[in-house]
């Protein structure tokens, strides 16, 4: 069992407003948000945790939410630098903030980058007026081109345009529009993905009229096509880059990698050598919780246990067009892949859901589109 690359993921709550197909852990702003205080609980939350990572290096940073550009430059700079005292953060670390086009000004991306972003995401979802009001956003689509506009100005190492398909009333044309809109501004990075209509969510409780599925896969199979020929190459599920610019942070994630999650609601994947155990924590999720100081930051902790690590391992690894290495279960996890699964494995790979070689397996086209299905046959 050998520990994988770190990162450290710090979660920001609030917004300006829920959307309606949102099942993060966000929760709109009704009044000032408390940065110094909640930065100060984070910082704390860190140091409590760093104990289970001890002297390994954090190779990525990614601060997500709720929308983390709601905070003051000021407060940012003082979040990276808590960090950077408490743990061993790279010299070169890829640091991530995510940022909606509505609390977008090209200073104040300038300001977060001298703080220590080196790479924003930014949620654009559509262009459309139309879109964005019937996804309950708050910018429109001038905000959202000044928003790319911002992040080149910035001068970031890389940024990633957020955009989503599939949504309300949407056409094939619709779609293909917005992305070739996403693709002239040529973010290095693009993510692309169909809208889905998660529990717990008013899209969940009172569902917009969607795409069918035929109209669904047109728009898949056109927009990777117009992506292709902008020089855009897919690496994951719903992940797009001009090369050299793959989100490490994201990679990790998939990769099976370990991540540090503090902040509200945050998750956190850290394997313990020692005890030859992979152990799972979920932090507090309300900021009234868990900045209050007669409690825990931590909501819940516990180990993944031997006959779920199969199905982690796989849900996460096959998001990636890139060759698995068969040799990577056993070397992540401590344990061999049970007869049930190599089975499944090998039937995955009769169906042409999988290709696989005396070192690799790999997701094929066909494997793409029936993901979800893939995995169902590993459980």
């Amino acid at each position: 069992m050998t520990p994988p690359p770190l990162s450290l993921y710090v979660h920001i709550p609030w917004c300006v407003q829920k959307c309606p197909y949102c099942d993060f852990n966000s929760h709109g702003l009704k009044d000032v948000i408390p940065e110094d205080e909640y930065i100060s609980h984070v910082l704390a939350d860190l140091e409590i945790d760093a104990d289970k990572v001890r002297d390994r290096t954090v190779n990525t940073i990614f601060i997500g939410g709720g929308t983390p550009s709601l905070l003051s430059a000021q407060a940012m700079q003082r979040l990276l630098v808590g960090i950077k005292q408490r743990v061993n953060v790279s010299a070169t670390a890829e640091i991530t903030m995510e940022a909606n086009p509505g609390t977008a000004e090209s200073q104040k991306f300038i300001d977060f980058s001298q703080a220590g972003v080196n790479r924003m995401s930014i949620g654009v979802q559509s262009f459309q007026q139309t879109k964005l009001q019937a996804l309950g956003r708050i910018h429109d689509g001038a905000q959202a081109l000044n928003a790319a506009e911002y992040a080149k100005q910035a001068k970031l190492k890389s940024f990633n345009l957020d955009l989503m398909h599939g949504l309300p009333e949407q056409s094939l044309t619709d779609a293909l529009s917005d992305l070739q809109t996403a693709i002239e501004q040529q973010p290095p990075h693009l993510s692309w993905y169909q809208l889905t209509i998660e529990p717990n969510t008013q899209f969940h409780s009172k569902p917009p009229s969607l795409p069918d599925d035929d109209i669904l896969w047109d728009i898949q199979e056109r927009g990777q096509a117009l992506l292709a020929k902008g020089g855009y190459q897919q690496y994951e599920i719903s992940a797009y880059n001009l090369a050299g610019h793959q989100c490490q942070h994201n990679l990790n994630y998939w990769r099976f990698g370990d991540y540090l999650g503090i902040g509200c609601g945050a998750h956190g994947k850290i394997t313990d050598v020692n005890n030859q155990q992979i152990i799972r924590t979920e932090k507090v999720k309300h900021p009234r919780g868990y900045m209050d100081l007669t409690k825990d930051y931590t909501h819940k902790q516990w180990q993944v246990e031997e006959q779920d690590l199969p199905f982690e391992f796989f849900m996460n690894r096959l998001r990636l067009m890139e060759p698995c290495p068969k040799s990577d279960y056993e070397l992540l996890t401590g344990y061999s892949l049970p007869q049930a699964t190599l089975s499944n494995l090998e039937r995955a790979i009769q169906l042409g859901l999988l290709s696989d070689s005396a070192t690799d397996w790999q997701l094929t086209a066909h494997g793409q589109r029936y993901l979800n299905s893939l995995l169902e046959t590993l459980v």
